[in-house]
């Protein structure tokens, strides 16, 4: 399996990326490659310092950098020799890249819609897909819940989230062994009459849908209480979700180690591997990445902030996503029910 990851994209890149690379070169397995994609110069001169000369470890250079503010369509189109081009390039099934380099899947921690973009203009997206969206799976004391779309499309049409339910739920079934997941749409109640016209058009479509476990909307907390295995929502609801999540997490178990060693330092000994098994498990470090769903490839998406251990934890998602050949899964799924769904979207449009 060839691994390839964008070492210029990052709020701590390329540092903490080629640090992540370096030990995830334990990994590997013996017909394994990891293709760093950016300064070659740069990567060179890294692995030359750690001490790294391994022939698993190839390099894809590149000349130009695509930062986290730049403006994602624009800069891909005019940044063609970037690190996050490049790395769609790889990951892609055109016939002009380099067959040596070509990647079994992808992973960058850079600019989250330049990703989407260059994933979706050079990789394509699978057959019957319209849009790309990237699958976050959130730890819960129930089990995990997939949340798709987590800031792929902020502005998504309903036909768009009835896709993603679809992909999330296989995702939920291939990667998590959940039977017969359960799906909700993220609204601010559960009455038919709550929500906007895309999140009523999306429970439209699902409601209508034979042969899915669609239970209906569910809100925010819903998430956390078993309610449901895949939750669909529009990226920019999907991303403060994840956001708030990840934060409040850390900061409640910050607040009881805070509070256990105020009132008892010793139970605080007691306790403490539990508590540091509760933080890794919502740590999304440890986590590395989210599958962008829909696209013909694995592209990892990972963290802004990723650290070292973050991307080591992403490469091994690849390798899992990889193995499990979700995308055929996925395709079939979307060509068995993306023909019913787009007749009711249609229809719902005529006013049907």
């Amino acid at each position: 399996m060839r691994l390839g990851v964008d070492v210029m994209g990052g709020d701590h890149a390329p540092d903490a990326i080629l640090k992540g690379c370096v030990q995830s070169i334990p990994d590997l397995g013996p017909r394994d490659e990891l293709v760093l994609i950016g300064d070659g110069a740069l990567i060179k001169d890294y692995l030359h310092d750690a001490g790294i000369a391994d022939p698993r470890v190839k390099i894809a250079h590149t000349t130009e950098v695509i930062a986290m503010d730049d403006p994602p369509v624009e800069a891909v189109k005019t940044k063609k020799d970037s690190s996050i081009v490049k790395m769609a390039l790889l990951g892609s099934h055109k016939p002009a890249v380099d067959e040596h380099l070509r990647c079994d899947a992808v992973v960058s921690a850079g600019n989250t819609g330049a990703c989407v973009s260059a994933a979706t203009m050079h990789m394509r997206r699978l057959p019957g897909v319209h849009r790309p969206g990237i699958a976050v799976t959130i730890p819960t004391f129930h089990g995990p819940v997939v949340l798709c779309d987590a800031g792929a499309n902020p502005e998504p049409r309903s036909s768009h989230l009835a896709q993603y339910a679809l992909m999330a739920e296989q995702l939920s079934a291939v990667i998590h062994k959940k039977a017969s997941p359960r799906i909700g749409v993220m609204n601010i109640g559960a009455e038919d009459s709550k929500g906007t016209d895309l999140i009523q058009g999306t429970h439209a479509i699902l409601k209508a849908t034979p042969g899915i476990e669609y239970v209906g909307y569910v809100e925010g907390r819903d998430v956390f209480d078993s309610s449901c295995d895949v939750v669909v929502t529009d990226g920019l609801v999907g991303n403060m979700l994840l956001k708030t999540a990840e934060g409040f997490a850390r900061s409640l178990i910050n607040g009881i180690v805070r509070e256990i060693m105020e009132a008892d330092p010793d139970l605080m000994l007691r306790l403490e591997p539990i508590l540091k098994h509760m933080f890794k498990k919502n740590d999304y470090h440890e986590h590395g990445g989210a599958p962008l769903l829909g696209v013909n490839g694995v592209c990892m998406i990972a963290h802004g902030s990723s650290e070292a251990r973050s991307l080591r934890a992403a490469l091994r998602q690849c390798r899992t996503f990889v193995r499990a050949d979700l995308n055929h899964a996925i395709t079939a799924r979307i060509g068995e029910l993306g023909e019913k769904m787009e007749s009711v979207a249609v229809s719902m449009s005529n006013g049907g």
